[in-house]
């Protein structure tokens, strides 16, 4: 495993501090991504159904029904108390059709072992899959319920991101704590150095429900923003996208993805293919600080 130090050169201009998913390509483009990254993969028939979950969530927020924001007065008082407008507790129901409809497109083609995954998850009632909702974003599954997670956060991120989408992005404030999004309040699944030309070389955090993003510094810790004792570490002999920032401070770490590398990485996608890394930097004594909310239960 390789360590780098970081060099970073502070931009010139103010960056945009937050940036709304697109709803019209964010999950066509990660699916597609999906599938890039499976071929050849030791993993790749894992990546190629989360390929295939992936487009099925694309083609549900495509079918999603208008839903409403929270009202003027509650986005007030977020505002107000430093609060996402956003809240993971407050679901719409609309969440429910969505996973059924995800399972119905999945169930032909799953792999085996998640025929029974789907069978389960098709005729759950409403108040079962709240209880799987809850239980996931508690981060506390069990060996009974976890495989059933995925599908469930990828219900989740349709509706948190049609919903994030809507919002005003000038009406967002950066919260207290800066790994915690602004929209929903959720921890982040990786960060993303990008291309652009107001946002060239920026660092932005994805969050792992909404897929919005947010600008913080480059050379920081996400989790507990100190700039000091920060690495960087990639696999022996990779020259991927993706990379793993650690922090001496708190002993935690998260991926970090580098467009200038491959303009296609994602970081869901390609957080998902570089397990190995995970498993390196686990080793080395650092804990993940933000989730990939359809690995939890998955089985490659």
């Amino acid at each position: 495993m390789q360590t780098q130090a970081i060099d970073f050169h502070p931009p010139t201009e103010e960056a945009a501090p937050f940036l709304l998913p697109v709803t019209t390509r964010l999950f066509a483009e990660r699916a597609d991504r999906f599938a890039a990254l499976a071929n050849g993969h030791s993993l790749g028939d894992w990546l190629d159904f989360l390929g295939q979950l992936t487009r099925a969530q694309h083609a549900a927020l495509q079918a999603l029904p208008p839903m409403p924001l929270p009202d003027a007065a509650t986005l007030a008082q977020a505002r107000t108390h430093g609060m996402p407008p956003l809240d993971p507790a407050l679901r719409p129901a609309a969440w429910h059709d969505v996973l059924r409809q995800l399972v119905h497109s999945l169930q032909h083609d799953a792999p085996a072992g998640m025929q029974q995954v789907l069978a389960v998850l098709s005729t759950a009632s409403d108040a079962t899959l709240e209880t799987l909702a809850d239980t996931l974003l508690s981060g506390e599954p069990s060996a009974e319920t976890s495989a059933r997670l995925p599908f469930v956060a990828a219900s989740l991120q349709v509706v948190f991101t049609a919903l994030s989408s809507q919002l005003d992005a000038t009406q967002l404030q950066r919260l207290d704590a800066p790994g915690v999004c602004p929209c929903c309040g959720s921890p982040p699944v990786a960060s993303m150095v990008r291309l652009g030309a107001s946002i060239n070389n920026l660092r932005y955090l994805h969050c792992s429900l909404c897929n919005t993003e947010w600008n913080v510094a480059r050379a920081t810790c996400t989790a507990c923003n100190t700039d000091k004792s920060i690495a960087l570490h990639e696999i022996e002999g990779a020259k991927g996208a993706i990379r793993a920032e650690t922090c001496d401070s708190c002993k935690t770490y998260l991926k970090i993805a580098y467009q200038e590398k491959d303009i296609n990485v994602d970081p869901v996608a390609d957080d998902l293919a570089t397990l190995a890394l995970d498993m390196l930097v686990d080793e080395a004594g650092y804990a993940r600080s933000g989730p990939n909310l359809l690995l939890i239960g998955a089985s490659a």
